[in-house]
Order: structure tokens, then C-alpha cells, then sequence
């Protein structure tokens, strides 16, 4: 019985970077073993157990069979005679099969350094086409490896096995819970756009994202920069968003902001804001399919219907502006409202070349929301006792007026 420090550890350790979680693979063990030695049972599909004073994970080696389409058709087989290699060849990528024994050696049979050195994520072997997540996780893997001095690239060979799978349906098959918690994982790295742009290539984001895959092409605005198309923009956004260090929801927002210009005839930009109606519809499909956590939704939702509307906010009326708070609940969630302002930022800032202009959108709105805030909304109701049906609009009408105030004192 031994066991060795496998995947993503000894990756990022020979990368030179921090290492979260360690997982172990065990040789020449059966279940009856493990519990012997305290190991505390967790894994479901296959023996995956606990150390009982570490609490790292140690999963028994073990093959696979593919029974049928998506991830889920599998099934494996665990035993005492099953070899490191193996186990090894069942993975994903080359540079997650190096294996790492307790006195420090390591265990390559499938050159994983090499890659590791050239920055190339290549399978392992033609399993790979077997499991669809491993399209979204070399995806998430590219925008997590995306900066020098770890800038990966995927090898063609892979590419072209990933396009294969796309062909065949089998990213068709994968179940919404799973998409959605790739991408969001891939959201979170430091250059998002490049999980998109692997999504791209070997076509999965027009199966997965079609509303999204349908933004390239759509030409920008003529006031902003008509010579990058809608999805390269959103690119810029999204990256953009990652750099400041934006929260799930800010991104996923900048993510789907603009859907509706897929659906918009640019010739009649900007008079028309059609888009901004059209992109509430498609946001939601989007949510409901891939079955989105309400604060990424709303939040999203917000966004697309709203964006705009930040970006002209400084010319609108008080009875507007507090129209728009309303509208977004900005009074129950102020912090929602706040971020939808950041996101709306990251869609100015995520140009090329405007990189240094001015957004003062954000700041003019969050002073808006306070001054709005400050009414005090029982004050104003103890002067209609005994006339309910007046408050909410006597209440209205103070924060339009604490908004004329503002923005009075301000000129």
C-alpha cells in the first residue's frame, strides 16, 4: 500500500505557486483497509476517503469505463492490482498526471514537465474525449494560466479532439449544475476571456452561450470603437472586471450586459436602447438554462436593463432618477444597486484606448442613492395618519426632492 500527491498540487508546485489542496492517490489498498486505518469514507461514485488528522482526500486508483453520454456515463473499478499509471492515464492533461511519492520523486510517464515548461495543455490519451467537462476545464484552465510567466496555450492535437467532441454532442449532454459551476470557477480567474476564447474555438460556446457566441460580429457603436466587434468588447469588459477584482456577480453581469446587441440592427445605434429590453429576455433565458444563483441573476438582469441608463444618468430628472432607484430596489439593497453601478463601470473602462477617461456616473449615483436614503421614510408617513394610500407617493415625492436638492448643491 502506498500513496502519492497527484494533480493540481504538484502541478502548481512545480509551477512555483501557492498550493491549496492536496490530493492523494493510494496503490495496492482495498476499502476494508482504509477504514482500518481510521480513513473516514466520503466518495460516492468511487472510494474517496479522509485522512483522519490531515482531512485531505485519498482516493483509491482506479480505471473508468464510458457507458454513456455527458460526464455521468461511467463507471469504475477499484482494486488492490490497479497501477499508478493507470490511475494516471485517466486524467485530464498531462501537466495534472505527475504524481509525487513521499520521498519527494516524481512519477511522469507522460511528460507532464515538458508541458509545464513549454506551457501546452495537452491530453493525456484519447480518453479524454470521453468526458465533456474536461472542454470547460481546460477552458477554466486557460484563464487561469493566461499571464506570463505561466501564459498556457492549448496544443493543437487537443484542439482538435475538443472540436471532435463538440461535433458529436457530447458538450450537449453535460447537465446545467456543472456548466455553470465551470464558468463561474473560470470567471473568478485573472483573464476570463480566455476561457471564452477556447469556448470559441472548438465551438462549445455556441452550444453552451449561444446568446453570447452570437456578439461576434456585431459591430460597436460609432462613438465608441466600431473597428472591435460586440463580443471583443465584452471580452475587454470582463477582463476588465477581473483586474479590479470584482465579486462573481459583477462579472457575470459584465458578462451579459449587452446580449440584446446580438438581436439589434446596429444601424440605428445609439438613438435606439432596444437592445437594453431585448438583453432583459435573453439574460433570463441564459439564468433559467444553466440554472444560475438568484444574486448573479438578478444582479445580471439589473444590469442589462440599466447600464445604459447609468451611462445617462447625469442628464435625467430627479423624478427619473428616483424612478431608476425604485425600479432596481435600491432602497431594501443598496449594496445590489452599488454594484450594478461597478459593473456598469467595467463596461466603460473595458475599451481599448479609454482605458484613461472619466466615469462619473458612479460617483453622482452613489450620491443620489444617499441622498434618497436619507429621507426619512417614517417622518414622512406620521404626516398621513389615517391616510394610507398617500404615503408611499408623499415618500416618493420627498426623495425626488432630496435628489433636486443634491443635484442643485452640486451645479
Amino acid at each position: 500500500m502506498k500513496s502519492y500527491v497527484v494533480g493540481g498540487a504538484v502541478r502548481d508546485a512545480l509551477l512555483g505557486l501557492p498550493v491549496q489542496d492536496r490530493d492523494h492517490v493510494v496503490i495496492g489498498a482495498t476499502p476494508e483497509q482504509m477504514l482500518a486505518q481510521g480513513f473516514v469514507p466520503v466518495g460516492k461514485d468511487f472510494p474517496v476517503f479522509l485522512h483522519p488528522k490531515t482531512h485531505e482526500e485519498y482516493a483509491l486508483a482506479r480505471t473508468e469505463r464510458k457507458t454513456g453520454a455527458g460526464y455521468k456515463g461511467f463507471v469504475f473499478h477499484t482494486d488492490p492490482s490497479v497501477t499508478l499509471e493507470q490511475d494516471l492515464i485517466r486524467r485530464d492533461l498531462t501537466i495534472n498526471a505527475i504524481a509525487r511519492d513521499e520521498h519527494g520523486g516524481l512519477i511522469d510517464p507522460f511528460n507532464g514537465q515538458r508541458d509545464l515548461q513549454d506551457g501546452v495543455f495537452r491530453h493525456v490519451s484519447p480518453a479524454f474525449e470521453e468526458d465533456p467537462v474536461r472542454i470547460l476545464r481546460v477552458a477554466r484552465f486557460a484563464a487561469r494560466f493566461s499571464v506570463a510567466p505561466h501564459a498556457f496555450v492549448v496544443a493543437p492535437e487537443t484542439m482538435a479532439l475538443m472540436k471532435s467532441m463538440v461535433t458529436a454532442g457530447e458538450v450537449d449532454a453535460l447537465v446545467p449544475e456543472r456548466v455553470w459551476q465551470e464558468i463561474s470557477r473560470g470567471l473568478m480567474e485573472q483573464k476570463p476571456s480566455r476561457m471564452f476564447d477556447v469556448l470559441r474555438e472548438c465551438g462549445a460556446l455556441a452550444r453552451l452561450l449561444p446568446e453570447l457566441d452570437a456578439l461576434w460580429g456585431v459591430p460597436q457603436p460609432a462613438k465608441f470603437h466600431p473597428e472591435i466587434d460586440t463580443g471583443v468588447h465584452i471580452m475587454l469588459v470582463i477582463d476588465y472586471a477581473a483586474q479590479q477584482g470584482m465579486s462573481l456577480p459583477i462579472r457575470f453581469a459584465a458578462l451579459l450586459h449587452d446580449l440584446g446587441k446580438g438581436t439589434t440592427d446596429p444601424a440605428i445605434w445609439p438613438r435606439h436602447h432596444g437592445h437594453e429590453e431585448r438583453g432583459i429576455a435573453l439574460v433570463k433565458k441564459v439564468c433559467e438554462r444553466l440554472k444560475v444563483p438568484s444574486d448573479c441573476r438578478d444582479l445580471a438582469i439589473m444590469t442589462a436593463r440599466d447600464h445604459g441608463n447609468v451611462g445617462r444618468s447625469q442628464e435625467m430628472r430627479p423624478a427619473t432618477l428616483q424612478d431608476m432607484l425604485e425600479r432596481n430596489d435600491a432602497f431594501r439593497k443598496p449594496q445590489r444597486f452599488l454594484d450594478m453601478l461597478k459593473a456598469a463601470e467595467c463596461d466603460c473602462f473595458g475599451r481599448a484606448g479609454l482605458e484613461n477617461i472619466q466615469f462619473p456616473q458612479v460617483a453622482f449615483l452613489s450620491a443620489v442613492l444617499n441622498a434618497a436614503l436619507a429621507v426619512n421614510a417614517g417622518e414622512v408617513a406620521q404626516q398621513f395618519l389615517g391616510q394610507p394610500q398617500k404615503i408611499a407617493e408623499a415618500i416618493r415625492i420627498a426623495r425626488i426632492d432630496a435628489i433636486r436638492s443634491l443635484i442643485s448643491a452640486s451645479a
